[in-house]
């Protein structure tokens, strides 16, 4: 059930608290607090911790995943680490000491917090030494469903992470009977440093699900040669990493440990999903139940009924399912490239399981995933003259725009228009494509598409063609609308690019270390951000320190998110309200792409900048 908050001072903190029934058992309450090791057990959070200050212990020990022996990093001894609880309002003080040998420290993630808090070393923190025990401490200005996680090395890829838990101040419109944390992961047994050489080496190292002749026909394979091969890509090159080399855990157990969630027939239940994966998208379904959506990245939403959802890397998702019977569902969590899944069960009881639905067949990439939607309908062999970085067919190229920042100079409360185009059907503006600038950004740059659009009404690859109903980024609308909706002073538009071969990632063209100048944003304005996918794989960005608020057509409804996915070949606006000076990082959240270069710093300040004239 969801009640709207009862005014609007309640309104700005986005939700109210809810009311809680506590059903779990004291076990399972104790695990709470201490977090539940890979080596089993249930994780039912139902009820609610008070402290204001926690201690963390960061330190290298084993535990097992599907029956095997490894070391992981973990927090207090296990992994994930424990579910921090708070109530918006408090202050947080955490203290977190650092027994590994190396630097460490903790993200975290979506929390608006000064930015010597954030936890990002060499932005705004140095990092905490070995030996050393570094106290954060902030106040709490917003509730819903977080998580947290090493931005030190490979150390989140390693077990670093866990999830946080913010009651609102008021009552909860979001209502349940029980709720459980559900965190998604993927682990290797491989050492990380050793997965970033051998995707350096070739990129497709892990992808085992390359087309067969069996599967696919000779026709196709040696259309894929021809095409594919000279462009440099592969169609099924969905996943950097995949299940040739990952685990996938529900929090922290594979799918033979089963782990299980409690409930009892005819109670509402909160399923708080995180995505801490390092590099997987997962398809989250329960088969048997419906879910309903009730908060997107600890955001209240307009509650929106589906039967799957992906949830990229880094976001989280609160949804509601209220099952009938006293009888156990599967909690279903595939990769996105169906190289395997993550999987647990919902029962009124321990012991019991539900039948895991049967892998689907992997996803190819096609002619939009490459910008080139003129040629959707043509086949391979059709399309094989056609090669990234010598054109691409660039269409309407003498309409394009070189410069990377436009000034906008808008009306404060100026509608989005549409184009009508064919029987009156109208193309909303986010959709509407838009050639690619004349900037190819250079060899760090492989795959330069015709044009670029908004696909937030598409679930993506995978799930495009599904028959039931899939979230989509359009499905989301704020639970309560903005006051005014205040329209951008200037749009910057940053590419997201990459070179497959080289294993080289960035932004409009340049690697981390090649880009010596924070990006401004000027304390105040507010600024549009358009992330323009110049590449063929997903990637999750993440700013921190500022929320974005997702341009969907949603006007006043327009969702907040601290992660927006951005499709290949796709175009995602979002607005900013800049007010939080300091340095803060943006990057995508695919833990090898963020290492490899995809990452910048922004740095708001209160010095004026010059103005750009607008060019379009």
């Amino acid at each position: 059930m969801i009640r709207l908050p009862r005014n609007r001072a309640q309104a700005r903190h986005g939700i109210t608290r809810r009311r809680f029934v506590t059903t779990s058992s004291l076990a399972c309450a104790s695990l709470a607090l201490n977090g539940c090791s890979a080596l089993g057990g249930v994780k039912n959070i139902s009820r609610r911790q008070e402290w204001g200050a926690a201690d963390i212990v960061v330190e290298r020990r084993p535990v097992g995943i599907e029956g095997r022996s490894c070391e992981a990093v973990t927090l207090n001894g296990s992994v994930p680490g424990p579910t921090l609880r708070y109530r918006e309002g408090e202050t947080a003080t955490i203290r977190v000491q650092n027994r590994l040998d190396v630097d460490t420290s903790v993200h975290w993630h979506g929390l608006i917090l000064p930015p010597n808090m954030d936890g990002v070393p060499g932005v705004s923190f140095r990092g905490i030494a070995p030996g050393e025990t570094f106290t954060y401490h902030f106040p709490i200005r917003q509730s819903g469903t977080y998580w947290y996680h090493s931005h030190s090395g490979f150390q989140e890829q390693l077990g670093m992470f866990g999830a946080l838990v913010i009651e609102p101040v008021e009552n909860d419109p979001i209502e349940s009977d029980v709720e459980h944390v559900v965190l998604l992961s993927d682990w290797t047994f491989e050492d990380p440093m050793r997965i970033l050489a051998r995707l350096k080496k070739k990129a497709g190292y892990y992808n085992f699900q390359k087309p067969t002749i069996a599967a696919d026909g000779l026709g196709a394979i040696l259309a894929n040669r021809t095409t594919w091969g000279r462009m440099r890509m592969d169609p099924t090159d969905i996943s950097d990493v995949t299940g040739a080399s990952y685990t996938f855990l529900m929090n922290g157990m594979g799918p033979e440990s089963n782990w299980t969630g409690l409930y009892e027939a005819g109670q509402t239940v909160r399923l708080r999903l995180v995505n801490a994966a390092a590099a997987s998208y997962f398809d989250v379904s329960i088969p048997g139940l419906a879910m309903t959506v009730v908060q997107a990245d600890g955001q209240n939403i307009e509650p929106v009924t589906v039967d799957e959802l992906r949830i990229s890397i880094a976001e989280t998702y609160d949804v509601l399912v209220r099952p009938k019977e006293n009888r156990a569902y599967t909690l279903f969590a595939e990769s996105m490239d169906r190289s395997g899944y993550a999987r647990g069960t919902l029962a009124p009881q321990m012991g019991m399981s539900a039948e895991i639905p049967l892998p689907r067949k992997r996803p190819l990439l096609g002619m939009q995933d490459m910008g080139m939607a003129g040629m959707a309908s043509m086949n391979m062999a059709q399309a094989k003259s056609v090669i990234p970085g010598k054109g691409m067919g660039r269409m309407q190229e003498q309409s394009a725009i070189s410069n990377t920042e436009i000034a906008r100079k808008t009306t404060s409360g100026q509608k989005m228009s549409g184009t009508k185009v064919g029987h009156g059907k109208e193309i909303p503006t986010w959709a509407q494509p838009v050639p690619h600038n004349l900037d190819n950004h250079g060899p760090a740059n492989t795959n330069i598409p015709d044009s670029t659009k908004g696909r937030l009404d598409q679930p993506g690859i995978g799930l495009d063609d599904a028959e039931h109903r899939v979230l989509v980024y359009t499905d989301l609308r704020r639970l309560v609308p903005a006051d005014v909706q205040v329209e951008p002073e200037r749009e910057i538009e940053m590419h997201l690019t990459g070179n497959m071969e080289k294993y080289i990632w960035g932004f409009d063209g340049k690697k981390y270390s090649e880009s010596s100048e924070p990006v401004q944003f000027r304390y105040g304005e507010r600024l549009r951000i358009t992330f323009v996918n110049d590449t063929m794989m997903n990637h999750p960005i993440h700013l921190h320190g500022m929320w974005m608020e997702l341009v969907n057509g949603a006007g006043k409804h327009q969702p907040r998110k601290h992660t927006v996915n951005v499709k290949p070949a796709e175009r995602v606006s979002l607005d900013v309200t800049v007010d939080a000076i300091g340095k803060w990082a943006m990057h995508c959240h695919i833990l090898y792409h963020m290492d490899s270069g995809m990452f910048r710093v922004v740095e708001v300040t209160e010095s004026p900048q010059t103005e750009i004239d607008d060019v379009s």
